[in-house]
Formats: C-alpha cells, sequence, structure tokens
C-alpha cells in the first residue's frame, strides 16, 4: 500500500518503519506515503498510538531530499493548508495527529528529518547511535518545515540558535539534556522501553488519552510558521544555496559515506 513504510499493528498500536534507501531521505514519495498514513488513520479509533521508526539502522530520516523542486512539490503543496508550506504541512499534521504519536530514533535525524522528531508527541533516542540536527546554515538556508518553531518551543531561543547558526549533530544525550527528546536511553533497551510506554497508553481506559491531548494542546504557530516560511523561502533561491546544495551533492551528500558526517561534507566543500 505504501511504497516508502511498512505498517504492522497490534491491539491499539501502529507500528511505522521507514524504508526510503539509500539513506531515507524525506523526498515526495517519503511525504506522500506520511501523509496518506496520517490522514488514514486520524478517524481509526482502533489505534490510539503511532510508533514511527526506521527500517534503516543509521538513517531515521536523513533531511529533505536536496534535489527535490518546485514542479515535483506541486501534488503535495496543493493539498497543504492555507498558511504553511509542504514541509511545515506535514509536521503540523503529525503534531495535530488525534492519536499519540512516539518516535524511537536508533539512528540519525538532521534537517526535515529532526523536524519530524520534533513535531512528534514524544521521542526516545539511542546512546551512542541516535544523532539529531538542522544542518540547513551550512546548505546557506534556514530550516523551513518547523524546525525554527517546533525547536523553540522545546528548548528555548538561546539553545534553538545554538542548533541551527552552529549547525552541529547532536547526539542522544545532549539533545535530552536540552528538552529536544524525551529520554536517551542505551540502545540495547530502547525497544524494550517504547514497546512497553506504547502498550500502556494503549490500554488505558476510554477516553483517557482524547482528555489528555484536548487539555494539553499543541501550541498555535501560525505566525511562527509564516516568519519561518519567509525566512526559508527568502534565502532557498539565493546564489549561495544552489552552490552549497549543489556541491554537497556532487560531494556525496544523500550517500551512505557522505551522510555519516554531513556535517564535515558541508564545511570542507571546495570554495
Amino acid at each position: 500500500m505504501y511504497a516508502t513504510l511498512h505498517v504492522t499493528r497490534e491491539p491499539g498500536i501502529a507500528r511505522v518503519t521507514l524504508d526510503n534507501p539509500p539513506v531515507n531521505v524525506l523526498g515526495v514519495a517519503l511525504m506522500t506515503d506520511l501523509r496518506d498514513l496520517l490522514t488514514a488513520l486520524r478517524d481509526d479509533d482502533e489505534v490510539r498510538v503511532i510508533v514511527f521508526d526506521s527500517a534503516d539502522p543509521e538513517f531515521f530520516i536523513a533531511h529533505v531530499d536536496m534535489t527535490v523542486t518546485p514542479d515535483s512539490l506541486a501534488g503535495l503543496a496543493a493539498t497543504a493548508p492555507a498558511g504553511v508550506n509542504v514541509f511545515q504541512a506535514l509536521g503540523e499534521m503529525l503534531r495535530h495527529q488525534p492519536q499519540v504519536t512516539i518516535v524511537k530514533l536508533a539512528g540519525k535525524a538532521r534537517g526535515g528529518g529532526a523536524e519530524f522528531v520534533a513535531a512528534a508527541d514524544m521521542a526516545f533516542a539511542a546512546i551512542g547511535r541516535a544523532g539529531l540536527g538542522q544542518v540547513e546554515a551550512l546548505m546557506g538556508i534556514v530550516p523551513g518545515g518547523g524546525g525554527t518553531q517546533y525547536l523553540a518551543g522545546r528548548v528555548g531561543r538561546n539553545r534553538a540558535l545554538e542548533v541551527v547558526l552552529g549547525a552541529d549533530l547532536f547526539d542522544a544525550e545532549t539533545a535530552e539534556r536540552y528538552g529536544w527528546i524525551n529520554r536517551a536511553l542505551p540502545a540495547d533497551e530502547l525497544d524494550a522501553f517504547v514497546d512497553r510506554l506504547a502498550r500502556n497508553i494503549a490500554a488505558l481506559p476510554d477516553g483517557v488519552i482524547e482528555a489528555a491531548k484536548r487539555a494539553i494542546v499543541p501550541a498555535d504557530l501560525g505566525e511562527g510558521l509564516l516568519r519561518e516560511h519567509d525566512a526559508w523561502a527568502g534565502l532557498i533561491g539565493r546564489p549561495a544555496a544552489a552552490r552549497l546544495i549543489g556541491g554537497g551533492l556532487a560531494h556525496g551528500a544523500q550517500t551512505r559515506e557522505g551522510e555519516r558526517d554531513l556535517e564535515g561534507l558541508l564545511r570542507h566543500l571546495p570554495a
């Protein structure tokens, strides 16, 4: 049913495994599948919790596909709500999903991948294996899929600026200390912890999840998302962005080897 997702179900829980080789970039196919899945589950009363993980042990979502174009995004753009771009639309769908959404992060998530993690209700990461980063500044742009707003809400303005402008990869323990994720766990304990939490939530009495999500509402980020989009749109068309994104692709971005140290690759592109 989905080209880039494997979906399994058990009582009360949908488990969604992202699988978009070679490095799980957030391209048109993966964004479309995620949108369609969240839409299909929205009114599914049998699913109370959605757990996201990756088929790739190294990469959860590498980042937005650096080869996407406005033409390739036209179909998604046509269905995006007013006031948000196609990347923000996905994050906002996830933030407002009626089910409890949990990310099990065992690998790296940068850019749009890190935005997806921050948009979920909860995220748990493997110590020594997981990494989070907003790498966009090294491409001559800023996050444009909700990252600036989600980060500021989770870690505060000062740390959000550190993440966005420092453009480093953060390990699980630092991300936990900053409040970017719920908890960092030993890699061999991650599966069992998330499974227990998901099953405990799914087993709650009728109405409890709905009441909690109605009481603890996502912040209204409408104005902030517009500011973010304007900031991103004002940079993406500049020559520096084209040079850095093109240079990154030419020197190994979106290959397994290049993505292992994408920050280093982008910082050391030939002039």
